[in-house]
């Protein structure tokens, strides 16, 4: 099983087993997951994108999405 845990004003972290899992770009080409659980940017800033390299904590990046629509979860300050 693969599971995508949005992690809060940080990356998406992804756990699951090598036979689960493959990364690929809009050609279909595969990415190399280098270790096991991986992390997938989305702050836009990483050096090493797709995958997160800690950016976004130095960036100040603030997620505004919440798994339930209309939730009254806010970023933090």
């Amino acid at each position: 099983m693969v599971t995508i845990k949005v992690r809060e004003n940080g990356p998406y972290r992804v756990d699951g087993d090598e036979t689960e899992v493959r990364l690929v770009d809009w050609n279909d080409h595969e990415y190399q997951i280098p270790k096991r659980p991986f992390a997938l940017c989305r702050c836009g800033g990483s050096s090493t994108k797709p995958f997160c390299d800690g950016t976004h904590s130095k960036v100040g990046f603030r997620a505004a999405e919440a798994a339930v629509p209309h939730s009254e979860d806010k970023p933090t300050e």
